[in-house]
C-alpha cells in the first residue's frame, strides 16, 4: 500500500484534473450535438432554411438531401431555393422539382432567382409556392436541348473507319461516326419533344396557367425578370433578401427571420474525385437531352 499510495496525485491535484476533463467533455458534446444535423443557424426560434442551386444541374441527391432534412426540422418553418443556373440534365432536374412539390406540402417554399434561372433552373423554380426574380434576372428558356458531332467527312480523310456490331438499327443512335438518317432524327426528335411536353406541363400545372399560352412562351427564348413578371411567369420583383423576408411571412415567423443555411465542410479526396466527376458529367451536356440555357 505505502508504494501505491506514494504514486498518486495529492488530491487536489486529481481534482483539478477531472474538472478540466469534466469541462472538455462538456465542450465536445456540446459541439458534436450543435453541428449532428450537418446544419448552421443563426439564433434560437423559427428559421428560414436556404437551400442554394448554382451552375449547372449534374445531379439531385445533395438538393433533395437538404430538402428532406428541413422538411423535418422543427425550427425550420419555411424554405427559400436560391436558384442560380441555367438548368442542366433531365432527370436530376425533374427529381428537385417534385422533392420541392413534396416538401411544400409541409412548409412554404419560396423560389429566389440570381442572375441565371433558365430552362432546368426555371423548371425547379416553378415547384415553389411563390417566384421572385430581380429586375434583370435571366428568366425562360423553356425547352429542351441536345446536339452532338457528325465526323463522317474528317473520318474519312483521316482514313478510319468503325465497324459496329448491334442488336437493333437504332442502337448506335448519335454516334459521331456514321450518318444521320433520317429514322435517327424522328427518334430523337419524339424523344426530346416528349420531354419539351413534361417542362410544359410542369410549368402549366405549377403556374395555372393554360398550354397554348406557354407554348407561346416556350421556344427556348429568355426574359428578363421585368418581362416574366407581366408574363405570369414569376410572381413578384425582388431580392435574395426579400424572398427571406416572404418566406417569414408565410412560415408565420414573427420580426426579421433567422436563417439556416448547410454547414460548409472541409473538402475531402471524395470531394475532389466528386468534384471530377462534375465536370466530366458535365460534358454530357452535348450528347444528352437537357433543359439548359445555351448561350453561344
Amino acid at each position: 500500500m505505502g508504494q501505491t499510495g506514494m504514486n498518486r496525485p495529492p488530491t487536489n491535484q486529481r481534482w483539478l484534473w477531472w474538472g478540466l476533463g469534466s469541462f472538455f467533455a462538456l465542450v465536445i458534446a456540446f459541439k458534436l450535438g450543435a453541428s449532428s444535423n450537418g446544419f448552421s443557424g443563426e439564433g434560437s426560434g423559427k428559421k428560414v432554411g436556404i437551400v442554394t442551386i448554382v451552375g449547372p444541374i449534374i445531379s439531385a441527391e445533395s438538393t433533395v438531401k437538404q430538402l428532406e432534412k428541413y422538411r423535418k426540422r422543427k425550427d425550420v418553418s419555411a424554405i427559400v431555393v436560391r436558384i442560380d443556373s441555367p438548368g442542366g440534365l433531365v432527370a436530376p432536374t425533374q427529381e428537385i422539382y417534385e422533392k420541392i412539390k413534396s416538401v411544400k406540402e409541409e412548409k412554404p417554399v419560396v423560389s429566389s432567382m440570381g442572375t441565371v434561372a433558365a430552362s432546368g433552373g426555371y423548371y425547379i423554380a416553378v415547384a415553389g409556392d411563390t417566384i421572385m426574380a430581380n429586375k434583370g434576372t435571366i428568366v425562360g428558356s423553356i425547352g429542351v436541348i441536345m446536339n452532338y458531332p457528325v465526323m463522317t467527312e474528317l473520318l474519312d480523310k483521316v482514313g478510319i473507319e468503325f465497324e459496329t456490331v448491334k442488336s437493333g438499327k437504332l442502337k448506335d443512335v448519335g454516334s459521331y461516326s456514321r450518318k444521320v438518317t433520317q429514322a435517327d432524327r424522328q427518334h430523337l426528335n419524339d424523344m426530346v419533344m416528349d420531354m419539351y411536353g413534361q417542362f410544359v406541363d410542369a410549368v402549366s400545372e405549377s403556374r395555372s396557367m393554360e398550354k397554348d399560352d406557354i407554348i407561346s412562351l416556350a421556344d427556348g427564348r429568355v426574359y428578363t425578370g421585368l418581362q416574366s413578371k407581366e408574363l405570369g411567369l414569376i410572381d413578384l420583383i425582388g431580392t435574395f433578401e426579400d424572398a427571406i423576408e416572404v418566406a417569414g411571412i408565410m412560415g408565420h415567423i414573427s420580426g426579421k427571420p433567422k436563417t439556416v443555411h448547410p454547414q460548409k465542410k472541409r473538402p475531402s479526396l471524395l470531394d475532389w474525385l466528386s468534384g471530377n466527376l462534375g465536370q466530366t458529367v458535365s460534358s454530357w451536356f452535348d450528347a444528352l437531352p437537357a433543359y439548359r440555357w445555351r448561350m453561344e
